[in-house]
């Protein structure tokens, strides 16, 4: 009987461990499977692609992690107090630390993108252009993003190894190297159309064609908001079906956060708003905006929203007492 147990605990190991050989991933494969979700995020909020896919690839090791298999968390990212989703643990830097769990690898790379936007010690990267990955790498290790001394060297020795840097700028990669038996089979082409927002998938059978890793998998329409600028400030455009609450849900924000960075209060409505800023506004606006000159239905509020100054110090800066509006012509100095 025990020599019975014995084979079949065996046979189990045996097969777990050519089903987990059978799964695994390497880097080719990832890059062809997410490339497309990482270049649609670069467009969304400016993170270049080749540090997103570097991340994945180094955080989750190809997809391969516990952390990314089990949790669908791709970028190693921590449950921190603005956390309220589901979470997994596990030994990282202190034992049995708390990581986020996503219901899909397509919200782990959304999450990514939000994380870095929405939190304030990111801010100065979002000033590299979006080709600078040395920078990115850099700026990402020196913000804290990991403790590993090395990260950003092997962030850039992944983003080099494997052309990645090209998605930066519009480029294309080599498709992952695949077994040449898969060359000829129905590859599924997963790509979007910028214009219509929508998905589009093309099958071929093309032997000469650039072979693709079949998808096994489906990605969900991108319904975020793009992050816009003005003044240096990162902003969303309000949709009719958004509400306080959901903008504040999807970057990561406390209600009294979004709404104190747009010097409003908790009775604002936000069906009279065009946008909302993600961070504080600043002192005073761009040097090519020192003044304005008040119009018909112009306010205080408004003229500050619109050049992405804090109501504070615009009031300040032009003498405005508390509840006072300035005239139609005045001239008031932004700077």
């Amino acid at each position: 009987m025990k020599t019975y147990t014995s084979y079949i605990l065996l046979l189990i190991c045996l097969i777990c461990t050519t089903k987990a050989t059978a799964q695994r991933m390497d880097r080719q494969q990832y890059i062809s499977k997410y490339k497309n979700w990482a270049v649609k995020e670069m467009q969304r909020t400016g993170i270049p692609a080749s540090i997103t896919l570097a991340q994945g690839i180094l955080e989750s090791d190809c997809g391969n992690s516990d952390l990314a298999i089990d949790a669908n968390n791709h970028f190693g990212i921590k449950c921190h107090s603005d956390w309220t989703g589901p979470t997994m643990h596990k030994d990282d830097d202190l034992k049995n630390e708390c990581f986020r769990s996503y219901d899909s690898a397509y919200d782990s790379f959304k999450d990514h993108s939000n994380f870095l936007v929405s939190k304030s010690r990111y801010a100065e990267l979002f000033e590299l252009e979006k080709t600078d990955y040395k920078g990115w790498a850099k700026g990402l290790k020196k913000c804290g993003y990991a403790t590993e001394p090395t990260y950003a060297d092997r962030l850039i020795k992944i983003i080099e190894e494997e052309g990645l840097s090209s998605l930066d700028s519009g480029g294309e990669i080599v498709d992952a190297k695949v077994d040449k038996k898969k060359e000829t089979e129905v590859a599924t082409d997963i790509a979007y159309d910028v214009e219509s927002g929508k998905i589009v998938k093309k099958k071929t059978t093309d032997p000469s064609r650039k072979p693709v890793i079949k998808s096994d998998f489906e990605i969900d329409p991108f319904e975020a908001h793009t992050v816009l600028y003005n003044n240096g400030v990162r902003y969303v455009e309000v949709k009719k079906s958004d509400s306080f609450a959901s903008i504040a849900n999807e970057f990561h924000l406390m209600m009294w956060e979004l709404l104190k960075y747009n010097d409003l209060d908790k009775n604002a409505d936000i069906k009279t708003i065009k946008h909302l800023y993600l961070r504080p506004k600043k002192n005073r606006s761009h040097p090519d905006c020192p003044t304005h000159t008040v119009k018909n239905g112009d306010t205080l509020w408004s003229i500050a929203h619109k050049y992405g100054i804090k109501l504070s110090k615009l009031r300040k800066r032009n003498g405005l007492a508390n509840g006072v509006e300035p005239r139609v012509g005045d001239e008031l100095e932004l700077r």
